[in-house]
């Protein structure tokens, strides 16, 4: 069975979806070229290396729990339309905050 043979339109439309996976690899190549390859930071925790993400997350959901009791005693917590995105952002900028102070990074 032979092949048929490609309109001009399918080669033109390879050839260009070609150059534009290789400049998106390029373009990501650049943005990763600034990275350390210092490894991640990580804490010896009971013998074992723990990452160090994991414990700013937790120390960011925990601090986003203490501020949720502060704002329902408060009574803000009842003017608030949408809780959860609230709840989420705060935990993540916790997180974060924990993360820059103590790892710098």
């Amino acid at each position: 069975m032979a092949r048929r043979p490609r309109s001009f339109a399918v080669v033109r439309l390879a050839a260009w979806c070609d150059r534009a996976a290789r400049a998106g690899l390029l373009a990501a190549a650049g943005l990763l070229a600034g990275c350390v390859p210092a490894g991640a930071p990580s804490l010896p925790f009971f013998g074992a290396y723990f990452p160090s993400w994991l414990a700013c997350a937790l120390i960011g959901i925990l601090g986003a729990v203490a501020l949720r009791f502060a704002f329902i005693r408060a009574g803000i917590d009842d003017a608030m339309p949408a809780r959860l995105p609230v709840y989420v952002s705060i935990a993540a900028a916790i997180g974060f905050l924990v993360s820059i102070i103590g790892f710098g990074r």
